[in-house]
């Protein structure tokens, strides 16, 4: 699950990060009052307005219908942030993350300038290798971090952090001392690292980067953004989780599935996947792309899929205008393969189908499930395995 920056900025106050002061704003009169707020406190006329997008690379991107207008601009007073403001809601960022189509700025972050005088990277993820929270840290920051790591790996330093103490105040400071950082400007790192691992454990975080970390000039050490992913598996954990998600910046299709408790993600090619199992899943994608073709989706009914799943899952699959096929595969353990095929034969009957469609059906009541498909008169196209069923699907949609 994402979260926008100043909700992410947010938690990490919670936690002792050091973030700079700023509010949200939806609108232009409401930016000129937080801009108002922010001077009175902090009396520095410089600010900062931010687009709230869940993409990176905001800086770099450009407005659709202002392509001369970035998704980051420093202002002076609050006149010039309730325009800039203006200027920035209601239109489509395009940065490159979020691809060509671009995500429609709702929202905005008014922020304090800052006087920066090195800016770096830190950030936690999952290391699956080491089955911990590893901290992570770069002395280049405001870059691709991706761009280090593979031309440059060894300038990002790691920490893992143990289970139960979290990161040491040793692996902080060995983390601060890699970075260069000396003085007030050390130990201030030290607190933010600690601070950032134990966000990190105590929010259930899946990814967080904080890109740039500056360091001012008297030593100080601040967040100036923030990118806080939240695993989806912890969600019964977090009641509160369900007050940051902002709809209007997934995929409505992505939302229809998980109210219908189905694993299902979208993707850009033009094959319809629905099958049993995450791993059967992805092998799934793997042998379509292997024959040349490109998945349209993940979809997983799981193990345990009824005819009313399965008919959704279909229907899903179909509301995707860039699917030219569907392939259905599904390996009956616990999920019966006649289930599966009275669930595809009913949705194909109630919307119809337009594109091919391959079905390749084994395991429990499989013969049951064949022979509902074949006295169904739809035009479904059998597959003897998989590997059939993906050379077929492929070349139909072509």
């Amino acid at each position: 699950m994402k979260i926008h920056e100043y909700q992410a900025k947010a938690i990490l106050r919670k936690y002792g990060v050091a973030v700079p002061k700023g509010k949200p704003a939806f609108s232009a009169d409401e930016a000129r009052k937080v801009a108002e707020e922010l001077i009175r406190e902090t009396g520095n006329q410089t600010l900062v307005v931010k687009a709230q997008i869940h993409a990176g690379g905001r800086g770099k991107g450009r407005y659709k219908e202002d392509p001369e207008l970035g998704g980051v601009k420093v202002v002076k007073g609050a006149e010039e942030a309730a325009k800039m403001a203006a200027r920035m809601l209601g239109k489509t960022l395009v940065t490159h993350q979020t691809g060509p189509e671009g995500k429609k700025v709702a929202r905005i972050l008014i922020e304090q300038g800052m006087e920066i005088d090195k800016e770096m990277y830190v950030g936690g993820v999952v290391d699956r290798v080491a089955q911990r929270i590893t901290m992570m840290a770069c002395a280049e920051g405001g870059v691709e971090i991706e761009t280090i790591a593979a031309k440059t790996p060894e300038k990002i330093l790691k920490e893992s952090c143990d289970p139960l103490t979290g990161l040491a105040a040793f692996q902080a400071r060995k983390l601060a001392f890699g970075l260069g950082l000396k003085g007030a400007a050390n130990g201030n790192a030290v607190k933010f690292l600690q601070a950032l691992a134990r966000a990190f454990d105590g929010e259930d975080a899946s990814l967080a980067e904080i890109n740039p970390l500056v360091i001012t000039k008297s030593g100080e050490v601040f967040a100036l953004d923030a990118k806080f992913n939240l695993d989806d598996n912890a969600e019964h954990r977090h009641e509160e989780w369900h007050e940051l998600r902002d709809t209007s910046e997934e995929e409505p299709t992505e939302l229809e599935a998980k109210a219908a408790d189905l694993s299902y993600v979208k993707l850009d090619g033009t094959i319809g996947c629905m099958v049993n199992g995450a791993g059967l899943a992805m092998s799934t994608m793997d042998i379509i792309k292997q024959f040349g073709g490109e998945p349209a989706n993940f979809l997983d009914v799981g193990g345990a899929a009824d005819k009313e799943r399965v008919t959704k899952a279909f229907k899903i699959i179909m509301k995707d205008r860039n699917v030219k096929g569907i392939f259905v595969n599904i390996f009956g353990g616990i999920v019966q393969c006649d289930v599966v095929a009275q669930g595809v034969v009913d949705a194909v009957k109630e919307i119809g189908l337009t594109v091919p469609l391959v079905v390749r059906l084994e395991g429990t009541n499989v013969e049951a499930g064949r022979k509902i498909l074949k006295d169904s008169g739809l035009n479904v196209t059998p597959a003897l395995d998989m590997a059939d069923g993906a050379k077929k699907i492929v070349e139909l949609a072509r």
